[in-house]
């Protein structure tokens, strides 16, 4: 399956929530708090999800919350925790917040992780001094994240950095606003996602299929 390319406000009335981390999402559900489609509203309630389906949208929820991640790559990030030593749950969440777009996102370089993604991928984005195009990419403790000097006067980026909250950086980051810098202090700890999200429904997903 390819990225999700349609409108956003269609997942975040699917889920209920909103995981697509535009500040108006929230106002869109308060209005149409039903999922989207012409049989989306049933006696203003939401239909009664099956077992399977439970677990099926934990996962797609975690998915599109980190930007919308393809199935064969969110897929092997969780291979990839069920194999290393620790807590399957907490090492996935690990793998997915050292991505080098979420990096961004959270020091607060772009308001979404889908803005972040287009960051690096345009080529805004240095780590430890060299260009980085990979959104996938993952930081390390110890790595410099940095707005190249040419992209610190693209307005919106400017802007978030005004806006943002100090006290909404995570304790594995460390930003420098002025110089347009960030610091992977740690491996990331205490996650604390946007969205409630129950990541055993999705260890138990993947063990059925």
């Amino acid at each position: 399956m390819g990225r999700y390319i349609g409108p956003w406000s269609k997942i975040d009335r699917k889920f209920g929530v909103v995981v697509s981390g535009r500040k108006s999402a929230a106002k869109i559900l308060s209005r149409r708090n039903y999922p989207p489609g012409q049989h989306g509203r049933i006696k203003g309630r939401r239909r009664k999800i099956t077992e399977y389906g439970l677990r099926l949208m934990e996962k797609q929820k975690l998915k599109f919350l980190y930007g919308g991640l393809r199935e064969k790559q969110f897929r092997r990030y969780f291979e990839e925790a069920q194999e290393a030593k620790g807590d399957t749950k907490e090492v996935l969440l690990q793998l997915l917040e050292r991505r080098l777009d979420n990096v961004v996102y959270r020091l607060g370089f772009a308001v979404t992780r889908r803005q972040a993604r287009q960051l690096v991928a345009h080529g805004h984005v240095l780590v430890n001094g060299e260009r980085v195009k990979i959104p996938s990419y993952r930081v390390d403790p110890g790595d410099i994240i940095e707005i190249r000097e040419k992209s610190r006067d693209i307005p919106f980026i400017k802007e978030n950095l005004e806006n943002i909250d100090p006290r909404s950086i995570p304790s594995w980051l460390e930003l420098d606003k002025e110089n347009f810098r960030g610091k992977v202090l740690d491996i990331p700890k205490d996650i604390q996602l946007e969205i409630p999200v129950n990541i055993q429904y999705i260890i138990e997903f993947y063990s059925r299929v």
